[in-house]
C-alpha cells in the first residue's frame, strides 16, 4: 500500500491544471464553489445568464473567465461549448424554485422547473460530455479525473410541504447522478450534492417573493426546521463540490451527500 507524499498531506484537495464549468456560477453556491476551486488551483469558466455578474466575478478572482450561458437554450449552450477545449469537471449548479402543492401549481409553473431545473441539467451535461470523457486521467490518481458534481436538494430526498414542483425536479437530479455513474464508471466520477436551507440570494429571493409580508418570521421558521439552528453557508457546500471533484475523492460515484444541519436526521 502506497502512502502519499508529505506535499500532498500539506495540500489536501488541490485541482491544479484541472479546468472547471460551474452553471449558475456568478452567485450563491456557484459563486462560492467558483472562489474554492480556483483556490484549489483549477481554471474555472463561470458560467451564468447574467453575464455582467460572471465577468464581475471573473475579474475579481485569477484564473477564471466569464461565459454566457442560459441552461435551457441549446443554442446558448452550443455557443459556450465552442469556446472549450478541454473540460476535466463540470458543476450543475443553476436552478429555480417555485412554492406550491400540486393544487396550486399551474403547468407552466411546472414546466419552468423542469425545464432549468432537470431539462437543463441533461443539455449542458449531454453538450459536454465529449470533453469530459477526454479528460486526461491523472496518474497519480486511483481514479478518473473527469467529475460531475450536481446540486439537488433535501427536497429530492424527502417531501416538503408547498413544494411539489421543486421536490420532483430535484428527485430526477438525484436519478440522473446515479445513473450516470453506473453508465460510465470508469470515465466519470458523478455525484449530487443535497443541500438544506442556504443562505444565498436564491434563498432571499424566495423570502421576497413569497414572504415579503412575513419575512423575518418565515426565516426564523427556515432556521428552526434544520436541528443545528441555522442556515447553510455558500461556503460549505463548496468545500464539499472540492472535495468531490479532487483526487481524494477517487472511490466516490453516485453517491448523493447531504450537508442539512441534520435536518434529514431529524
Amino acid at each position: 500500500m502506497t502512502t502519499p507524499d508529505s506535499s500532498a498531506l500539506a495540500q489536501p484537495f488541490r485541482l491544479d491544471d484541472r479546468h472547471a464549468l460551474v452553471t449558475g456560477g456568478a452567485s450563491g453556491i456557484g459563486e462560492a464553489t467558483v472562489k474554492e476551486f480556483v483556490r484549489a488551483g483549477a481554471f474555472v469558466w463561470v458560467a451564468d445568464i447574467n453575464q455582467g455578474a460572471a465577468e464581475s466575478l471573473a475579474s475579481s478572482i485569477p484564473s477564471a473567465r466569464a461565459l454566457h450561458l442560459d441552461v435551457t437554450s441549446p443554442e446558448s449552450i452550443a455557443a459556450a461549448v465552442s469556446r472549450l477545449d478541454r473540460l476535466d469537471i463540470l458543476v450543475n449548479s443553476a436552478g429555480v424554485g417555485h412554492v406550491g402543492s400540486i393544487e396550486a401549481t399551474e403547468p407552466e409553473d411546472f414546466d419552468r422547473l423542469i425545464n432549468v431545473n432537470v431539462r437543463a441539467v441533461y443539455l449542458v451535461t449531454r453538450a459536454l460530455m465529449p470533453l469530459l470523457l477526454a479528460s486526461q486521467q491523472n496518474p497519480d490518481s486511483k481514479g478518473a479525473t473527469g467529475a460531475i458534481v450536481s446540486i439537488a436538494s433535501v427536497a429530492g430526498l424527502v417531501g416538503i410541504k408547498q413544494r411539489f414542483a421543486y421536490c420532483t425536479s430535484k428527485g430526477a437530479v438525484i436519478a440522473m447522478t446515479r445513473q450516470l455513474a453506473v453508465e460510465y464508471p470508469k470515465n466519470l466520477r458523478v455525484n449530487a450534492i443535497c443541500p438544506g436551507t442556504v443562505e444565498t440570494p436564491f434563498v432571499e429571493g424566495y423570502l421576497e417573493k413569497f414572504h415579503s409580508h412575513n419575512k423575518e418570521e418565515t426565516r426564523a421558521e427556515l432556521r428552526a426546521r434544520q436541528p443545528i439552528g441555522r442556515l447553510g453557508q455558500s461556503h460549505e457546500i463548496a468545500s464539499m463540490v472540492r472535495y468531490l471533484a479532487s483526487d481524494e475523492a477517487a472511490f466516490i460515484s453516485g453517491s448523493i451527500f447531504t450537508i442539512d444541519g441534520g435536518w434529514t436526521a431529524a
